[in-house]
């Protein structure tokens, strides 16, 4: 991507691969809140954990999508600059959002191979990663959980983050991951 392109906006498929994975994570995450709104052993109850499975393991794929996308096409410059202590800032969060998108699939599908489960993923059976250990896939579930509890704390903070640098900073931070905001002539921040 040429320095120009970079400076307005991210590529097309980074934007899209972003908020498919917001979409998928929501969706991750009410399936298995709402899981028990339904009897335990129940069909639907079942299939709430086995979608809430696939789709996880989709976000896995599309997170190497996203990695991929990263280290090809240049980051878009955000207008006005944000002070040095805020890009580490950044640079820290989107590193732990990195983390947390690879290391909670794989301990999802850890957990299942551990629990001696099958691991679905639309129409194919994923091989286990570790021999049936019903203890470890208790811990590792236990683990999972965590980690999901810390996942919803950074995703809330990207995402007042991003709203911080949109309406208060001013710049166009949000403007450059989100399409239907439009975009500026020069990207000038909001007066």
């Amino acid at each position: 991507m040429n320095a120009s392109s970079a400076s307005t906006r991210y590529h097309p498929l980074a934007i899209g691969t972003h908020w498919l994975t917001l979409l998928l994570l929501v969706a991750v995450y009410a399936l298995i809140e709402l899981r028990g709104i339904f009897p335990k052993g129940s069909d639907a109850r079942e299939a709430m954990k086995t979608w809430h499975d696939m789709l996880g393991l989709t976000v896995f794929a599309l997170v190497v999508l996203r990695l991929a996308l990263r280290t090809t096409f240049s980051a878009p410059h955000i207008v006005p600059a944000p002070p040095p202590w805020q890009q580490r800032l950044a640079s820290a969060m989107h590193l732990a959002l990195y983390a947390f998108l690879v290391v909670m699939p794989l301990l999802g599908w850890l957990t299942l191979s551990a629990k001696g489960k099958p691991i679905p993923w639309f129409g194919l059976q994923l091989p286990a990663l570790l021999d049936a250990d019903k203890a470890l896939g208790k811990r590792l579930e236990d683990v999972h959980e965590v980690i999901g509890n810390i996942g919803f704390a950074l995703i809330g903070l990207h995402a007042a983050a991003a709203l911080f640098h949109h309406y208060v900073m001013r710049d166009n931070t949000l403007r450059l991951m989100a399409p239907w905001l439009g975009r500026r002539g020069d990207d000038s921040p909001r007066s």
